[in-house]
């Protein structure tokens, strides 16, 4: 159970937003200390209606008297700029931002707000279950009190680890943001290649998708290597080894997962120019 003490204003509820907000709920911050604004009409009543979560359609409608121990910063990188002037009222006090905004970097956000405390981080969708990774980067002059505060938001929806490099985040974002996506595509593959091998479909997709579970589970249960676990369910001369003969040949798996990570972090680095 994770206890925030200050109010938090969450500004964007789309998929990301909504995930970081269910994973707060489940773990256990007061629907009372959250305050949304998001400008689509449908999720924002969604959120009134089921959380009892006070939402807004824009920052003008947020009271004079609220004052935010921290403001999430959930919209998409190109409405940054537009967006974020509206809460620089909140930058001069004590509220830190936290920005899950992909490739943005501290000094646009701090242009955009004209100065306060400032975190940047990439979670992955993974938070609105509990299961996440999240990896932060705070501008030097953010108080410790405040890194504290923006943990105890992420740690409610899973692991945290910071870096002091902010050009780490572009690698960050790549590998563990987009993550769960390339997950998604192996299931797709795997049952894909499944129906080619004259599997029927339905039971293609339940053999891959209970594959990837159990094997991410177990993944998360082992104190072992992934390359340890890999070696464990492979007999010289089996089924398995012919398969990893072609996914661990010159050109396989591991090359193509590269060039997807560098063509990440490379749109990571434009969306920041």
């Amino acid at each position: 159970m994770t206890t925030v003490a200050a109010p938090v204003l969450l500004v964007g509820c789309g998929k990301m937003g909504g995930a970081l907000l269910k994973g707060w709920i489940d773990g256990g911050i007061p629907a009372g200390r959250i305050a949304v604004v998001e400008p689509d009409a449908i999720p924002r009543s969604d959120v009134q209606r089921r959380l009892g979560i006070a939402a807004y359609a824009d920052a003008a409608e947020i009271p004079q008297s609220f004052r935010p121990g921290a403001v999430v910063v959930a919209v998409k990188p190109q409405v940054i700029a537009k967006v974020l002037p509206s809460y620089g009222r909140f930058a001069a006090g004590e509220t830190v931002f936290l920005s899950i905004a992909a490739g943005t970097r501290i000094a646009a956000l701090r242009q955009a707000l004209g100065g306060g405390a400032i975190v940047r981080s990439m979670p992955n969708l993974a938070a609105s279950i509990g299961l996440g990774i999240s990896v932060a980067c705070a501008a030097p002059s953010v108080p410790a009190e405040s890194r504290r505060r923006c943990e105890a938001l992420l740690a409610a929806v899973g692991e945290v680890a910071w870096v002091e490099d902010e050009n780490l985040m572009d690698a960050v974002t790549a590998v563990s943001g987009s993550g769960p996506a390339y997950v998604f595509l192996l299931v797709e593959c795997l049952a894909e290649a499944g129906v080619a091998s004259g599997l029927p479909p339905e039971l293609a997709m339940r053999l891959a998708r209970a594959t990837i579970e159990g094997s991410g589970e177990l993944l998360r249960r082992s104190e072992d290597a992934a390359a340890q676990l890999r070696q464990n369910v492979t007999s010289p001369g089996g089924t398995t080894a012919a398969a990893l003969s072609v996914l661990m040949a010159p050109g396989g798996l591991a090359d193509l997962m590269k060039r997807a990570i560098a063509a990440a972090a490379a749109r990571s680095r434009e969306l920041s120019a």
